[in-house]
């Protein structure tokens, strides 16, 4: 079980793009780089591609940041928060804020 997931809050922790907001769009190489929207963009010069339908020109992209660099956002404090595991008594295994112990799969 990952700790941060694709649809999951973040802030950017460190790099250039530091205190910037934003959702995982995907998670790649087993939970270890993730792309977060409008966060890391690079410019990249395309060929066009008539059979795939896709202009050329200079496409803007997210590029994958380390899962380090990144911190589940808490919707109730509004920051960064680390991110611990738990098995509830029903059996379920969720993930928990290690400030405040509340259950960060709300």
């Amino acid at each position: 079980m990952n700790r941060i997931r694709k649809g999951d809050q973040v802030i950017v922790i460190t790099g250039k793009n530091k205190g910037q907001k934003g959702e995982v769009l995907k998670v790649v190489n087993d939970g270890e780089r993730v792309l977060v929207s409008n966060v890391n963009l690079i410019k990249r010069h395309t060929k066009p591609n008539p059979q795939a339908n896709q202009p050329g020109g200079i496409i803007e992209r997210e590029a994958s940041i380390h899962s380090s660099n990144v911190m589940l956002l808490n919707p109730a404090t509004g920051k960064g928060e680390r991110v611990g595991f738990k098995v509830l008594e029903d059996g379920r295994k969720v993930r928990v804020f290690r400030s405040s112990e509340e259950v960060a799969d709300a």
